[in-house]
């Protein structure tokens, strides 16, 4: 059997985690301030000491440290020396960094086609409307052999479905434009987030986080600091963490020792505003994921973050102190307080209240799966250094970490985007062409009617000649004959008759 953590001691009483009972899962709770990081930093060495590699999220950026030896110096060197333990061996542990925005580890990215609808749609925030427009989109997508990998895939696709929203509302119901314009804007506020970075390949291989060097199982650390900023990517990536790790691990049993622990820190992001269908997949994720192996460990300020349904799936706690200055806060002591094993010589309630900096009420499971009854102690501080690392030791843990240069260069192979821009350059090009086509057309017509319009132009001034001359000779004709009947009818009038009469005679 794999040798128990020790992970906080009282006087001669030493409190254990069993590294076979760690699948069982656990959780490690307590306002900020109060020593949760060191705790998580403690029990994540001792399981890569083990041979047990570790997924953690580092949110303050303090966990990088634990790659590094630490030293018998300040509160640590007291701690140590209170507890007995003054021949300690100070050692790091093999880490691997990970940053979903490639500025602090290696890039971690996720195809959407991975997330699918469902996390995404969580991601959004979208209503259940939304959400169907969203898994019809991805329906199309597979029935056409349209990859999804990154956003603009998925942008390029719900664009390709509001042009066509009358064909898919007759083949699947009803799509609206509106729907389409909302899933639209949140997909511009994720990427503006940066989640372009995260949507890409090379996707991350999952056996990348299961790895050993020297004996020592490997810390896989992820930035977290900038990404906490996004609370909905952060806590729907690491739930598609362990969907993924579902999925792909095989069915384990009972192991002496699991193949991956996962922590999960500030799980209340996780359970926040999380519609029922999700918390039910947590839940059945939690459950199911022991038997494959995988031991999850929740991070956060009380047990009463953290859905009954789901807490009661965690046997090892650990509990620092909270603080119960409002009915709230006194209330969430008292949840936390009847999360344990009841101690008859241990006021629980009061305790919570009373814990110092690195003081804990601790329960974990016993060889036979039961929990231990709860009891103050103090957490065994790291052996490693607490605290980051200096950049330059950064740059240097990335560079020759396990999987340097495996993922920095982002790939865009074909895909959805790719294949609907060439059918759009397509169309319009088929549409320029019917223009052009069209518009030389009534060229030639035009040019056929003024060709016409040329060649019948002599005759018609021809014509207008000889109407124009021949109104002039009446003219002067009709003006020659009116003129002598004129003269004629005056002269009678005024005596002209001798020469009226020779005239006719």
């Amino acid at each position: 059997m794999t040798d128990p953590i020790l992970v906080a001691k009282k006087d001669a009483a030493e409190f254990f985690l069993l590294p076979e009972m760690s699948n069982r899962h656990g959780v490690i709770t307590g306002a900020t301030g109060t020593g949760k990081t060191v705790t998580l930093q403690r029990i994540a060495e001792s399981f890569s000491s083990r041979g047990v590699p570790v997924f953690m999220a580092d949110i303050k950026g303090d966990l990088t440290g634990v790659s590094q030896p630490g030293s018998l110096t300040g509160k640590i060197g007291e701690r140590l020396t209170m507890l007995g333990f003054t021949d300690t061996k100070f050692e790091g542990s093999p880490v691997t960094l990970w940053d979903v925005f490639g500025k602090q580890g290696h890039p971690l990215r996720a195809t959407v086609s991975e997330m699918g609808p469902l996390l995404i749609a969580r991601i959004l925030q979208l209503n259940d409307t939304q959400e169907g427009v969203l898994t019809l989109a991805f329906k199309v997508a597979d029935e056409s052999g349209w990859l999804l990998i990154d956003l603009k895939d998925l942008q390029s696709l719900l664009q390709f479905v509001g042009e066509n929203a009358a064909e898919f509302t007759l083949k699947y119901g009803n799509v609206s434009k509106a729907t389409i314009g909302a899933i639209q804007r949140g997909l511009m506020q994720l990427e503006q987030q940066g989640a372009a970075q995260f949507f890409g390949e090379p996707a991350v291989k999952l056996e990348d986080f299961i790895q050993t060097l020297g004996g020592k199982g490997v810390l896989n650390i992820l930035a977290a600091d900038d990404l906490i900023n996004s609370p909905k990517l952060y806590s729907t990536f690491l739930l598609w963490l362990l969907s993924e790790l579902f999925e792909m691990l095989p069915e384990a049993g009972d192991l002496d020792k699991p193949k991956l622990v996962f922590f999960f820190d500030e799980a209340y992001l996780l359970f926040s505003d999380a519609p029922s269908s999700l918390v039910e997949k947590i839940e059945q994720v939690v459950r199911l994921i022991r038997s494959k192996g995988v031991g999850v460990f929740f991070v956060t300020q009380s047990p009463a973050d953290i859905p009954d349904k789901v807490l009661a799936q965690l046997g090892n706690r650990v509990q620092h102190a909270l603080r119960a200055y409002t009915p709230k806060e006194q209330e969430a002591v008292s949840v936390a307080a009847k999360s344990f094993r009841e101690n008859p010589a241990l006021d629980t309630v009061k305790t919570i209240t009373e814990l110092g900096v690195g003081e804990v009420l601790i329960s974990c499971l016993d060889a036979k799966g039961v929990p231990t009854v709860v009891d103050r102690a103090f957490v065994v501080p790291p052996v490693s250094q607490i605290g980051p690392v200096t950049p330059a030791v950064r740059a240097q843990l990335i560079s020759t970490s396990l999987v340097a240069g495996q993922y920095e260069q982002m790939v865009d192979r074909e895909s959805a985007f790719e294949i609907l821009s060439k059918r759009a350059e397509e169309r319009a090009a088929l549409a320029a062409e019917a223009k052009a086509d069209a518009d030389a057309e009534k060229e030639v017509v035009k040019q056929a009617k003024a060709e016409r319009a040329a060649a019948r132009a002599p005759d018609t001034l021809a014509e207008s000649i000889t109407k124009s001359v021949v109104r002039s000779a009446s003219s002067s004709i009709g003006r020659s004959i009116g003129t002598q009947i004129v003269r004629g009818v005056l002269g009678s009038i005024f005596g002209g008759k001798s020469k009226s009469k020779s005239s006719w005679f």
